[in-house]
């Protein structure tokens, strides 16, 4: 008759070690390795989180966002060529037209395209779009963003005021006409 050999328990064996045998101290935590409640571990590589953070968030949760360098910046001016003007015109003039003319103060207008009869005050215009404008019938009235600095005493320096914008209103001559011969 043998006798009975009592085997030693494992977690005996590991006493005194912080991973009990299981890698990194993460790895045996339960619920995988979430790393918390809610959005807690939610990181780059949190593959059974994915699911649900696009379900709730859309996939742009994740990932690089849209900070650009100097050197890449987009052009922020609004830009408009004279097709996309004849194009959405009705559109246009139910948002920005007033008395019969469109007035799109933000946008420098470019000479792509082509257009009917029409009265604009825009911020500024391509040559190639003023003679299309000017060919059809049209008028153009540009207006011109001017800084002003407000300069203040020493004293007053601390409550100097901010810049101040004022609009002006600058109409573009008549094409030039070539004088007549005597």
């Amino acid at each position: 008759m043998g006798f009975k050999v009592k085997k030693q328990r494992k977690s005996k064996r590991q006493r005194g070690q912080t991973t009990y045998g299981h890698g990194a101290r993460k790895k045996w935590k339960g619920s995988g390795h979430r790393g918390g409640k809610g959005m807690a571990g939610s990181g780059k590589r949190a593959d059974q989180k994915k699911t649900l953070v696009n379900k709730l968030y859309g996939n742009d949760y994740f990932g690089k966002k849209g900070v650009t360098s100097r050197k890449t910046e987009k052009d922020r001016n609004k830009v408009m060529n004279l097709g996309a003007i004849e194009k959405n015109y009705d559109h246009l003039m139910k948002k920005h037209g007033e008395n019969g003319t469109l007035e799109l103060k933000d946008y420098k207008i470019l000479g792509e395209g082509e257009i009917r009869k029409v009265k604009l005050v825009v911020r500024e215009i391509s040559e190639t779009a003023l003679e299309k404008i000017k060919k059809a019938g049209g008028d153009v009235e540009v207006i011109k963003k001017k800084v002003e600095k407000i300069t203040a005493a020493p004293k007053e320096k601390a409550a100097a005021k901010p810049e101040k914008v004022v609009a002006e209103r600058k109409t573009v001559p008549e094409a030039k006409k070539p004088k007549e011969e005597k």
